[in-house]
């Protein structure tokens, strides 16, 4: 499919489906749609997680040397804040003019999850092999994006009461968000 720019990013939890939607709009006006079921997040969330704090931009010092496991923890939560504070997280998601994937969403089977340099992250999402006709598709996202799509999951995950042992409780914050009339979604521009 070649590189996208990402222009937005949404992510929901959708109750009727108990899955997660994962809604990808690029620059010249595509649209990539992903059903994240449980089974998947269980083993992506805390890979991403992983991943933000080992390879992210401050995994090494400026004088190259590799930063501590405690330093790297903080540094990502420093990341975490800065990107809160400067994220539009507002604006409507607005829908890609064509679907490469297909009207229906994707349902991701598999993931894979390449740390690239300068914190940098390509996913890799696919349908089970025995999907016809099978979609897959790849996309990379830099320090920012990353930060913005770990916030987002969250939320969801929040949303979604699936109890898993690293997703937020439902009465954290990103639960707020229950409050107001059908939990309105997020988006990250």
């Amino acid at each position: 499919m070649g590189r996208m720019s990402i222009r937005q990013l949404s992510v929901t939890y959708q109750a009727q489906q108990d899955r997660i939607l994962l809604r990808v709009a690029t620059a010249d006006s595509r649209e990539m749609r992903l059903w994240l079921t449980r089974r998947l997040l269980r083993g992506l969330w805390p890979l991403l997680r992983r991943t933000q704090v080992e390879h992210g931009p401050d995994a090494t010092t400026p004088r190259g040397a590799v930063a501590t496991p405690e330093a790297r923890q903080m540094l990502a939560q420093a990341r975490r804040q800065a990107f809160l504070q400067r994220a539009d997280l507002e604006t409507p998601f607005q829908e890609g003019a064509s679907r490469p994937l297909g009207e229906e969403p994707m349902l991701a089977a598999e993931v894979g999850v390449t740390p690239l340099a300068e914190g940098r992250l390509r996913l890799g999402f696919s349908e089970s092999r025995g999907s016809a006709p099978h979609r897959a598709f790849e996309m990379e996202l830099d320090p920012s994006l990353v930060q913005g799509l770990m916030h987002l999951l969250e939320q969801a995950l929040g949303q979604s009461q699936w109890q898993l042992p690293f997703a937020p409780a439902a009465d954290a914050p990103a639960a707020a968000a229950e409050d107001e009339p059908q939990a309105r979604p997020r988006y990250l521009n």
